[in-house]
């Protein structure tokens, strides 16, 4: 393992009485993209919010064998508040609001890495919109714009593309696994889509009830029986071009 890398040991989490990560173990390397799986509750989120220290924890986590300093990690949560009034170029500019001292304001420099970012992501006339006047795809390329802007080198991903139709879902994946791989972003993103995540993640965690069930590469954690038990579902895992795809088990019928 690389020392640049983000290194979770033996993470627990309680949430009140309840256990809801116990000793779970996930490292990521600078340009690699780890995909965190699992049933509703199972952890996914938890973790996330442990390694942007929002939530306390057990164990250990580190960054390059360090604590995590709040320019180290990019967070993206499930349902990101997009506030009325604000402009994209306003809310991207937040992504410079962890380099920034006690009542500092943003330079000049804070500005340009801002309008840089909105240009690579075919934002650049988008400044003056407002944020409630934008389109699924368009406030999720907005969202990424405000965490790139930040330039992080670890980026967490909470369901990024929930709530997008399959084009948009399929154009925010593909343009994080570009980032990644031009910029060496380490992505620990967590991900319901099954065949998305054996698609864009190098490897996957696999979560049941705060524990890893599994863990390693997509066609050693996505087999039939293995993902059919934690789903507690009957689930097929099939290739097709050569891409593992996760489908709900063929019905027979009597």
């Amino acid at each position: 393992m690389s020392v640049d890398g983000l290194v979770c040991r033996d993470v627990s989490v309680m949430l009140g009485s309840h256990p809801a990560l116990v000793d779970v173990d996930v490292t990521v390397q600078p340009g690699e993209w780890v995909g965190l799986i699992g049933p509703n509750g199972a952890g996914k989120s938890t973790l996330l919010r442990a390694v942007a220290g929002l939530a306390e924890f057990d164990g250990e986590i580190t960054f390059a064998q360090r604590t995590p300093k709040p320019t180290d990690v990019a967070f993206v949560a499930q349902a990101p508040l997009l506030p009325d009034g604000m402009t994209v170029a306003e809310y991207v500019l937040l992504g410079r609001t962890a380099h920034l001292g006690w009542l500092q304001r943003e330079s000049a420099s804070d500005r340009q890495v801002a309008t840089s970012v909105m240009r690579r992501l075919d934002l650049g006339d988008f400044g003056d919109r407002l944020l409630t006047q934008l389109s699924g795809g368009e406030a999720q390329r907005v969202v990424l714009a405000r965490v790139l802007a930040q330039q992080a080198p670890v980026l967490l991903l909470d369901e990024p593309t929930s709530a997008l139709d399959i084009g948009h879902n399929t154009a925010v994946l593909e343009l994080i696994d570009e980032l990644r791989r031009t910029d060496g972003l380490a992505v620990v993103a967590a991900m319901h889509d099954l065949t998305a995540a054996a698609r864009f993640a190098d490897r996957l965690t696999l979560l049941r009830r705060g524990e890893v069930a599994a863990a390693g590469l997509p066609s050693d954690v996505l087999r039939s029986e293995v993902v059919s038990d934690v789903y507690e579902t009957p689930l097929t895992v099939a290739k097709v071009d050569d891409e593992l795809v996760v489908l709900p088990a063929r019905k027979t019928v009597s």
